[in-house]
């Protein structure tokens, strides 16, 4: 039997008989068609006219499988308070307390702006192993917890700005081992240790202005690091001292080496203290008892040493 496109409305459209009589001859078609198939006897090719009626039922089946190379299903569902698309997750400005849990696996870009989060806890981020970008910037964080970031190895930008974070730790940015950018711009540290920027390998820049910067020998350790990644410190010249108050809006780094002279010094730690607390009573000690003795040495010198006349003096009067 020949197919044609007359012969595919009618299967359409047939009843059901002669739908399942049409559909016999299909497969027989197929089997005279088909590369590499042997054609069975009393068949023939299907007309130009049958090869485009099949063409076109073939182009959305085509469509449809590029659609889903190209847009792959998420491997989690989006979070209700946010929008998600292709790689990216929006939850800015939805009065969020806290990161949202079950993120889409592979989400390269979070936006958690505008909300209202106070702490990052342990392990907030493991659901995202190709995350490049995060941003909580507009928040109220104020603590990030020491294993907030593990499993963010692939983190490329950290937007932390405007917000109320004054103690960081360098053990927090020991995981971001591809960290390019960092954001502290806007928050209220005081002092920052050098230890943090060190923790990351690959940084390029660093955003530490609008912070209230305690020019004190605490700032060392940052100041030294500065000197030496200046490049890496796009807005260097606004780093601007807080406290005290006479270096208030000075800029921290016009200071020179020997701003820090009196900073040289090793401090006495606590341990000296004790040890000085503890030297001092043993000394006073030690120092009555080793007085003692010598005087109780000096006393029985002197008495042994007027015993032999005592004893003397007795024998020679009896013998008058």
């Amino acid at each position: 039997m020949q197919l044609s496109g007359a012969g595919h409305i009618q299967l359409l459209t047939a009843p059901k008989g002669a739908r399942q009589g049409r559909v016999a001859e299909q497969g027989e078609g197929c089997q005279a068609s088909c590369p590499g198939a042997t054609p069975m006897p009393g068949t023939r090719e299907p007309s130009p006219r049958g090869w485009a009626a099949m063409g076109r039922w073939r182009g959305p089946s085509i469509l449809l499988a590029v659609l889903l190379l190209l847009c792959p299903l998420p491997a989690a569902a989006c979070p209700h308070t946010c929008y998600c698309w292709v790689g990216e997750v929006d939850c800015r400005q939805r009065a969020l307390h806290e990161v949202p849990p079950f993120l889409p696996t592979n989400t390269s870009t979070l936006w958690l702006g505008y909300n209202l989060i106070v702490e990052l806890g342990a392990r907030a981020f493991t659901s995202l192993p190709v995350l490049l970008r995060l941003s909580l910037t507009h928040n109220r964080l104020e603590k990030i917890h020491r294993q907030a970031l593990l499993g963010l190895g692939a983190l490329q930008e950290l937007d932390l700005s405007d917000n109320y974070l004054s103690v960081l730790s360098t053990e927090t940015f020991l995981p971001l081992t591809s960290l390019s950018i960092l954001n502290l711009g806007y928050n209220r540290l005081e002092v920052l240790e050098a230890g943090v920027p060190r923790a990351l390998p690959q940084l390029q820049e660093i955003f530490l202005n609008g912070n209230p910067w305690m020019c004190s020998c605490s700032i060392l350790p940052l100041w030294r690091w500065l000197g030496h990644n200046r490049e890496k410190v796009p807005e260097r010249s606004s780093l601007l001292c807080m406290f005290p108050e006479s270096l208030s809006t000075y800029p921290i780094m016009a200071f020179g080496n020997d701003s820090f002279k009196q900073c040289q010094k090793v401090p006495l730690s606590a341990e000296h203290y004790a040890a000085f607390l503890l030297i001092g009573p043993f000394s006073f000690l030690a120092s009555i008892f080793c007085c003692t003795f010598i005087g109780s040495i000096v006393v029985v010198y002197q008495h042994l040493r007027k015993e032999p006349q005592t004893w003397k003096r007795p024998i020679s009067r009896g013998g008058h």
